[in-house]
């Protein structure tokens, strides 16, 4: 490809502040076959003074007018857009994690019937909340004329851009408590995973026993184990080797569930025998850990950004959820109706000792072993951008080796202290997801909507967000305390 340099030199006038200047303007262009390079070298003459440059905009975002239509689909430029069915199942890979090794604890935690009809409840609140927010970001795309946003993205501009001057400041403040509230929830779901795995071997191993203190101690020893292969592995920084993972990941999961149906049905009591309700501590814990598994907020704007027909985004959400919500009543359901209340996280635990069986847990804990190192990755990717900054670039390879061992050290510390897998799935869905997947969207979608298309006749979308603002609240102080208060207790 060959460039041909174009060059213009002009004297101009130029008026600032009342006052003329001369400036000597070079304008350069750059032609080539299928691209034009235009840019301005400007030179002010030694005899006249340059005029002062204003401050620079410090906003990131531009609003434009609604008469300013804008396609914010077909200025997408995604290499390999995603149709619905693939959607679908990234949604679902998504939302199902091991959250779903734990929800029949949860069951036990809050009562059978009580707890299948929440199940139900909080499928629709989340899809709804998911909704709200994937909604509010396609109106900003249209509003600031950008193809695609992140979540944090979304949250800074709609108070960037929102209807109350006064809290615009705070826009990038509201970016880093998505931010931090994400890192969070993903480090600590790295907690569980590694205690997952350390529950497996440790069974495979050492046989059965009851959870006493001294077996949590044993258990802290097979964490502790741990340490070593998990920071070799979270040492890999691309996910070119370990994305093919995901989808043997997703066959193991799909086959727990299967086997949670066959070998619950095989002990399961009478139906009527089972407690349908418990108390409200167990209520509040199970509403955690539900939460948990289930929550897909962190995935849905990256799915929605790499759709072929983003617009059919809510067909997408209902499907995926669909299938999310029913795998999570499966195995919560059949696990405690079966397993009772000797049920054991995770659920492969609560299988017999048969080949088959013990086939499966050994699979399954090498899958998430793998899945640790994809779960590390994003969380680990975002802190980076920000700690990088402060480091000479030169040095980034040993920096980034340092931190990846540092957070390794500091997420095993934490899953020792609290080897309680319900309990602390419980307090991520109540802190992290509270906040992520009720609290924020509802916060986003006022500022989205205040002015235009307004808050509606008696203010119904005001309240209606004032409703999913107060069950995120309650959801995040009784079941921050009633998780903390478990976690403590099995310290």
């Amino acid at each position: 490809m060959s460039y041909v340099p174009i060059r213009c030199l002009q004297f101009i006038d130029v008026t600032f502040d009342n006052k003329s200047y001369s400036v000597f303007v070079i304008i350069k262009m750059e032609l080539s076959s299928n691209v034009n390079h235009c840019y301005t070298n400007t030179e002010v003459e030694p005899s006249s003074k340059p005029p002062p440059h204003p401050p620079p905009d410090k906003k990131k975002y531009t609003l434009h007018a609604d008469k300013d239509s804008y396609d914010f689909v077909a200025h997408r430029s995604t290499r390999k857009p995603t149709n619905t069915l693939e959607s679908i199942g990234h949604l679902v890979k998504g939302c199902l994690g091991g959250g779903i090794l734990g929800i029949h604890e949860a069951y036990m935690k809050c009562g059978l019937w009580s707890s299948l009809v929440i199940t139900i409840v909080f499928g629709f609140y989340i899809t709804y909340c998911v909704h709200i927010l994937v909604k509010s970001a396609q109106i900003l795309y249209k509003r600031l004329h950008v193809p695609e946003m992140s979540y944090p993205d979304v949250a800074e501009a709609s108070l960037e851009i929102g209807p109350f001057p006064k809290l615009r400041k705070y826009s990038k403040w509201f970016r880093y408590a998505v931010d931090l509230i994400i890192c969070i929830d993903l480090f600590g779901a790295c907690c569980v995973y590694q205690i997952i795995i350390a529950k497996t071997i440790k069974q495979l191993i050492g046989g059965n026993e009851g959870i006493d203190s001294e077996n949590l101690n044993y258990l802290r020893l097979y964490i502790l184990a741990l340490l070593v292969p998990i920071l070799l592995l979270c040492m890999i920084t691309t996910l070119k080797y370990l994305a093919p993972f995901t989808l043997l990941a997703d066959v193991f999961i799909v086959a727990c569930v299967i086997a949670t149906v066959v070998y619950s049905l095989r002990s399961a009591p009478d139906i009527s025998t089972v407690p349908a309700w418990k108390d409200v501590i167990g209520f509040f814990e199970f509403c955690g850990i539900v939460v948990f598994s289930m929550e897909g907020i962190g995935v849905s704007l990256p799915i929605e950004n790499n759709m072929k027909e983003p617009k059919k985004f809510p067909i997408i959400l209902s499907a995926g959820m669909t299938v999310v919500v029913s795998f999570l009543i499966v195995v919560g359901f059949f696990g405690y109706w079966g397993f009772g209340e000797s049920s054991r996280s995770p659920v492969t635990l609560n299988f017999p000792s048969e080949i088959f069986a013990t086939i499966m847990k050994c699979l399954m804990a090498v899958m998430i072993f793998v899945t640790f190192a994809l779960n590390f990755w994003a969380p680990f990717n975002l802190v980076w951008h920000y700690v990088s900054k402060k480091h000479d670039p030169k040095k980034h390879w040993l920096w980034e080796r340092l931190y990846r061992g540092s957070f390794i050290i500091v997420i095993t510390a934490i899953a020792i202290a609290f080897p309680n897998i319900g309990n602390l799935m419980g307090l991520l869905g109540a802190f992290c997801l509270s906040n992520m997947g009720f609290i924020f969207p509802a916060i986003i979608e006022l500022l989205v909507v205040w002015e235009d298309p307004g808050l509606g006749k008696y203010r119904w979308r005001l309240w209606k967000n004032v409703l999913v603002l107060l069950v995120g609240i309650l959801l995040f102080i009784a079941g921050t305390y009633s998780n903390v208060k478990g976690l403590i207790a099995n310290l």
